[in-house]
């Protein structure tokens, strides 16, 4: 219930600074804001975000001010220059795909085991679903495995991590990059997968377009197919759906939440940034 609340705190302080950028506020007015003192709140919002509420004020108004540079482009130079395929690659190195279609999942749904549990990550507590094959499920609401409930109401849901899930909430206690592979079973078109697996050549700290993503499968028209694809993504931050911003620079929205997204973003620039 706490990490519930600091969150809160924290989304609508990211939302306040997000939109008063430009008149610079102090800390002690963006904490008047949420009603804390401001020792209080620095030192959640340090925790919660990982920099102080002053950095990532600087932040915003960098990220603003690299607006005008992204609007417009359509290609990848930019992302390639800054590492896409250099060893900045950190999802490729420790998450490892089985991929199969609605259809095949709903097969396995009779007398198929569904492990689910709660971890903790720096951007609020998260629900994992996982099978014997990997990860199905990676959310920051509960409404995901009440929707696998629903769709496959043969298979046996236990509480309980499995091995995936414990790698997970080990990476977010110490952000190492585990030795063993976190496997994801994914359920999805065949496009949504494409899609999907491209998200995992965007290295930490960097952000593109839905244009490129599109020009990354070779479909640089099926932008808007490529958004319904993103929003769709069943695994939160492991496939970083919240690397893909609008082409004119705006952030956009985010399945878990828009202020997330740009906490998580903002987190990643300092922790991951290499």
């Amino acid at each position: 219930m706490e990490n519930k609340y600091h969150f809160d705190v924290i989304a609508k302080a990211i939302y306040f600074i997000k939109n008063s950028h430009f008149e610079q506020p102090s800390l002690e007015e963006i904490a008047n804001h949420i009603n804390l003192s401001k020792f209080h709140f620095q030192r959640i919002f340090k925790k919660w975000v990982g920099i102080s509420p002053k950095d990532y004020l600087q932040f915003i108004t960098l990220e603003k001010a690299k607006e005008s540079l992204r609007k417009g482009q359509s290609t990848l130079e930019a992302s390639y220059n800054v590492g896409l395929s250099g060893n900045s690659r950190l999802h490729d190195l420790f998450v490892k795909i089985e991929a199969c279609t609605p259809g095949e999942f709903k097969k396995r749904g009779r007398n198929l085991k569904i492990y689910f549990g709660e971890i903790e990550t720096p951007f609020g507590n998260a629900i994992v679903a996982e099978t014997e094959k990997g990860i199905c499920s990676f959310s920051f609401d509960n409404l995901s495995v009440e929707k696998l409930k629903t769709e496959y109401t043969e298979a046996f849901f236990i509480n309980k991590l499995l091995k995936n899930g414990v790698i997970i909430q080990e990476y977010f206690k110490n952000w190492e990059v585990p030795t063993t592979p976190i496997s994801l079973d994914l359920i999805g078109t065949q496009f949504q997968i494409q899609v999907w697996k491209a998200l995992l050549q965007i290295p930490p700290s960097n952000l593109l377009a839905y244009q490129n993503i599109a020009e990354m499968i070779n479909n640089p028209k099926a932008v808007r197919a490529v958004g319904t694809a993103i929003g769709k993504n069943p695994i939160a931050y492991l496939i970083p759906c919240h690397r893909v911003i609008k082409s004119d620079g705006n952030m956009g929205n985010y399945r878990w939440n828009s202020e997330r997204k740009i906490a998580i973003n903002s987190y990643e620039s300092i922790k991951l940034k290499e």
